[in-house]
């Protein structure tokens, strides 16, 4: 396949430029990509077109797609009254599967091809979600969600039977797969210090990636205190184990200057989830403080408390967040390195392809063709122009290793 336009393409450390040219696919990566200019040969495209890496997605929940939209209500309240019943709902493995299916078929036409994404706490329900994402190609992780306690007793199991569960999900989707399942802890509110040790030591023992929330709300934060004698919530999961590098913290608002340090220290990932945390009145992540203290923040749409599919709105809204606590904000160029390379590569290295998320020899080839419909080329900085009138119907075709996954 061979696709010509305006390619995406990576510029120094942190940034993205354009320039016209081809890219080729062959076998599910891409064989090459030559700039200079647009070719008449091509299967799709032409000098009108952005050829883009597809988006990945570092924070979202499979099962609240359909609670999109619960305007009003802080984080506990919002799990207890609106998200626990809709996760109820995946007890039923066939509405599980058919819920996934969906899902997938929203995020590839928003450009989406990996997650890191959860399940409930039903096993069967995310192997079902597992099966589902892996035969339609998606690459990254989707975790079964443990809990036990401080929920619903219908989504609360002993810590024991939560463990197997995830080792058994661990041992079907192995890590180093291209679609792998996580080592998922809701948070710690909802798991008992027996269950977080537990997961620590599973996801160290398979080198799994550990998935979780972290200091979303102040509530929230005082809850963790008290549950865990005064600890701080970071050394709470470090104390378990489960700061491993490449694990993944949604949000990660209120952190102090230690909390940042030994996130630095150990690796951890950041998912920086600007709209959910303005939905649900969260708060505003301090992105520059936790960059500027070398803690690695990728970016994810946090559905359903998050009410934009699209990453590309999500990081408008990471730009928007900044701008409005009167930092230094992310240029919309480095906003496509966000969502494109740097947020692919926090998803573990895979039997695929070691590189993602860039128009790159080798790489995975995971392709939007994009055909904006503004004279968007003429625009004193184009790349900003896409992002902030980015209209998710400019896309038609995204293409899944190599093949067709949705076409407009």
């Amino acid at each position: 396949m061979i696709l010509t336009g305006h390619l995406l393409l990576p510029d120094g450390d942190d940034g993205v430029r354009l320039s016209p040219g081809v890219v080729a696919i062959e076998d599910g990566v891409i064989t090459s990509v030559e700039e200079g200019g647009a070719t008449p040969n091509a299967d799709a495209g032409d000098a009108d077109c952005l050829i883009c890496p597809a988006f990945t997605d570092t924070h979202l929940h499979f099962p609240q797609f359909d609670l999109i939209g619960a305007h009003g209500l802080p984080l506990l309240r919002w799990l207890d009254e609106v998200t626990f019943p809709a996760e109820r709902k995946w007890e039923d493995p066939a509405y599980a599967r058919g819920m996934a299916e969906r899902v997938i078929r929203q995020l590839f036409a928003v450009g989406t091809t990996g997650v890191a994404a959860y399940g409930t706490l039903h096993a069967e329900g995310t192997r079902a979600a597992l099966e589902v994402a892996g035969a339609k190609g998606m690459r990254g992780v989707i975790g079964q969600v443990l809990m036990d306690r401080e929920a619903p007793g219908f989504l609360t199991r002993p810590a024991g039977q939560l463990l197997d569960e995830t080792a058994t999900l661990l041992d079907a989707f192995p890590p180093g797969s291209r679609l792998a399942a996580a080592v998922t802890p809701r948070f710690a509110i909802t798991c008992t210090p027996a269950l977080l040790e537990g997961a620590g030591k599973l996801a160290g023992a398979r080198n799994a990636t550990v998935q979780s929330h972290l200091a979303e709300t102040q509530p929230e934060c005082a809850l963790v205190s008290k549950l865990f004698g005064g600890a701080s919530y970071v050394d709470v999961y470090r104390d378990a184990g489960l700061l491993r590098p490449g694990s993944i913290w949604g949000h990660g608002i209120y952190l102090d200057d230690a909390d940042r340090a030994t996130l630095k220290e150990h690796g951890a990932v950041i998912a920086h989830c600007p709209t959910a945390n303005s939905f649900l009145r969260s708060g505003a992540m301090p992105l520059r403080e936790h960059q500027d203290a070398g803690v690695n923040v990728t970016l994810g749409s946090d559905i359903g408390g998050g009410y934009e599919r699209s990453m590309v709105r999500a990081a408008r809204g990471m730009i928007e967040t900044a701008s409005a606590r009167g930092d230094t904000y992310p240029s919309a160029a480095q906003a496509w390195r966000t969502i494109t390379e740097h947020n692919a590569a926090v998803i573990p290295k895979n039997h695929d392809t070691d590189r993602a998320g860039v128009l790159f020899p080798g790489a995975s080839a995971d392709v939007l063709l994009v055909r904006p419909n503004i004279d968007w080329l003429n625009h004193r900085d184009p790349l900003a122009m896409l992002m902030w009138a980015w209209d998710d119907r400019w896309i038609k075709r995204t293409i899944v290793r190599g093949k067709i996954a949705f076409q407009a």
